[in-house]
């Protein structure tokens, strides 16, 4: 299995930056791509930027030219600094990985963190 841990969510008022980490571990084999996703109260979970190992990015519309994603291979990391903040960015950050483990090397699946709250309010 592979484990994601989150760090780096919280209140900025609007026009703040925070900055996600989140971290993979378990028995990983391969990283084929990290992202972020988020989910607002009431809506659907939405892609926000993705990143695969050899470093091609993919944003969402709405947070191109303020969010910038990021990936360290060697420590099975990616990051997302999120500058210019606007209550509507407000949601629950998820981190995700596409990734294979050491007992299934062939069969890759989507592993999921438990999520960070990101709050944009003044």
């Amino acid at each position: 299995q592979v484990q994601l841990v989150e760090s780096g969510g919280g209140l900025v008022q609007p026009g703040g930056s925070l900055r996600l980490s989140c971290a993979a571990s378990g028995s990983i084999f391969r990283i084929y791509a990290m992202g972020w996703y988020r989910q607002a109260p009431g809506k659907q979970r939405e892609l926000v930027a993705t990143v695969t190992g050899g470093g091609i990015t993919n944003y969402l519309d709405s947070v191109k030219g303020r969010f910038t994603i990021s990936i360290e291979n060697a420590k099975n990391a990616v990051y997302l600094q999120m500058n210019s903040l606007s209550p509507e960015d407000t949601a629950v950050y998820y981190c995700n990985a596409d990734s294979s483990t050491r007992s299934t090397p062939l069969h890759r699946r989507d592993y999921w963190g438990q999520g960070t709250q990101v709050t944009v309010s003044s």
